[in-house]
């Protein structure tokens, strides 16, 4: 089914690809916030995919043909069309994950653009390759003629303060190369810090620690909306421990991994990015939740992941607690930081003498929406504010589709 737009309208289309992925939501765009008319994922693409679509308090769950992202998008968009959820869309709205050095806010798509995202996609390669895919796509089913615009995840860091950006190389290699922290998941903990600032209007200048948690994860350190420091870098390899990402380690591993093992610089490459965090550690799974469940059975190599997983988060929650000072509040966003209560305890159970009071029974609580979960004396806030990037994406194109007209 053919799901073109014609004329269009001030609906604003998202779409958000991930590394199994595809997010699509339509959302009507206000002055502050956007009303959300309708959302939808494809999970699973290049396997078994399947397809959920939520609209007007209803849901749709299939299986999808999705063997590639441009199949997904294919599939998503004709979703909608049964709906009718296309005739009012008037832009459409991508997440990039690496913007490289050029790019420091949202802009809407032309060709320049596209060869600047493919050449910075050897930093992302998880990502950057799919969304030029989903772009593509977008543009041959929806038409040139419809504003397009993409959002990076790097933008919220471009001007991180120099000594966080700054790697201990030589200078000349750094300028040559264009070698600096860059920063991922800006869309979310932007949101992240937006949104606590809106709930909170009366903490001045407020100091956050934001943890996106997810299959990938990240942490950020802010003052007043402005990042000083994140966990992740040059790629979005650094940090913290992560679905299939190994985080941190010792450099000289990754040096020494091809004579240890025989496997080239691109296989090696390949393992700390999809063999290795939750995944490697456990020899079992990336999902938290399967490892959660396994723990419980006894599986020591679950319980080997999650801990490890816990242990690095910490480490950054008490670097940056050092940064900032202290914190107004630190902030749980993403799958797992948003739905399990058990990485939130493993994380902040026994942190009183740092000012953070944790609430177990509030962590325990069985909610969805954004919550407080610390107690009510605790000098430190504990919030989970569970992320919106389309919501972001949606703002942005809008504001530069009315900037062109």
């Amino acid at each position: 089914m053919a799901a073109r737009v014609n004329p269009p309208g001030t609906d604003i289309l998202v779409l958000n690809s991930g590394s199994a992925t595809l997010k699509f939501d339509v959302l009507s765009p206000g002055r502050t916030r956007s009303n959300r008319k309708a959302t939808g994922i494809i999970e699973d693409i290049g396997g078994n995919a399947t397809m959920r679509l939520d609209y007007a308090g209803n849901r749709t769950e299939r299986a999808a043909k999705a063997a590639t992202y441009s199949e997904a998008v294919y599939a998503g968009l004709d979703a909608l069309a049964e709906f009718d959820l296309l005739p009012d869309v008037g832009g459409v709205g991508h997440r990039v994950v690496h913007g490289g050095t050029r790019f420091h806010e949202a802009v809407l798509v032309d060709g320049d653009v596209i060869d600047a995202i493919r050449s910075v996609s050897d930093l992302a390669p998880l990502h950057n390759p799919r969304a030029l895919e989903v772009i593509k796509a977008a543009s041959t089913r929806l038409g040139d003629s419809l504003p397009m615009a993409v959002c990076f995840d790097t933008s919220f860091y471009a001007d991180l303060p120099k000594s966080a950006a700054t790697y201990a190389l030589p200078r000349d290699l750094i300028a040559k190369h264009d070698i600096r922290r860059f920063g991922f998941h800006g869309l979310a903990h932007a949101f992240m810090v937006r949104r606590y600032a809106e709930l909170r209007p009366e903490v001045r200048e407020p100091r956050l620690i934001t943890l996106q948690l997810g299959s990938g994860c990240s942490a950020t350190a802010s003052i007043d909306g402005r990042p000083i420091q994140t966990s992740m870098g040059y790629t979005p390899l650094e940090g913290l421990v992560m679905g299939t990402r190994s985080g941190n380690i010792d450099p000289a591993l990754a040096l020494r991994l091809p004579g240890m093992t025989g496997l080239t610089e691109a296989a090696v490459e390949e393992l700390l990015n999809k063999e290795s965090g939750l995944l490697g550690l456990s020899g079992r799974s990336a999902d938290m939740r399967e490892l959660l469940a396994g723990a419980a059975s006894g599986d020591e190599g679950c319980e080997l992941a999650i801990d490890v997983f816990g242990m690095r988060t910490r480490e950054y929650l008490g670097a940056y607690l050092a940064l900032l000072n202290g914190a107004d509040a630190i902030v749980f966003g993403g799958g797992i930081g948003e739905n399990s209560p058990e990485v939130r305890n493993l994380v902040l159970a026994n942190l009183d003498r740092l000012g953070i009071q944790f609430d177990a029974a509030s962590n325990e609580a069985q909610a969805s929406a954004e919550r407080v979960i610390s107690q009510p004396g605790s000098s430190v806030e504990v919030w989970v504010i569970p992320v919106d990037e389309a919501s972001v994406i949606a703002q942005e194109t809008a504001r530069l589709i009315a900037m062109q007209a």
